[in-house]
């Protein structure tokens, strides 16, 4: 409605002194410019944290068969690879969450920004 140059110019709210306008006008563009970088930065830690388990896990599950206990060795590669499928299942679930949550934020940031006021 307004066009580029419209927009740019309404990040800065109207009555505004003139002096606080350069001021007012870069901190909207830096954030504009960190919510998306916030989105991928929680997004990437989430991802990350949940395949750094599942590789420990792995390796505990793998490690067993350097114990010399037959019991131990069988005991803890079942119980780390039960843990191991809960964590799976653990972490699909965070991504079905961190998904629609990334969804509904890019939605409000996409809607915000075109609103009526800018």
């Amino acid at each position: 409605k307004h066009g580029a140059l419209g927009y740019w110019k309404h990040l800065v709210p109207h009555g505004l002194p003139f002096w606080l306008v350069p001021l007012v006008w870069l901190i909207e563009v830096i954030g504009l410019i960190t919510k998306p970088f916030a989105l991928m930065v929680r997004l990437f830690a989430n991802m990350t944290a949940g395949h750094a388990i599942i590789a420990v896990l792995l390796m505990f599950m793998f490690g067993m068969n350097e114990w010399r206990g037959a019991v131990v060795e069988v005991a803890g590669t079942f119980a780390s690879f039960a843990f191991l499928l809960f964590m799976m299942l653990f972490e699909t679930l965070v991504a079905l969450i961190q998904a629609f949550i990334f969804t509904i934020l890019t939605a409000i940031f996409m809607s915000v920004a075109v609103s009526e006021e800018h």
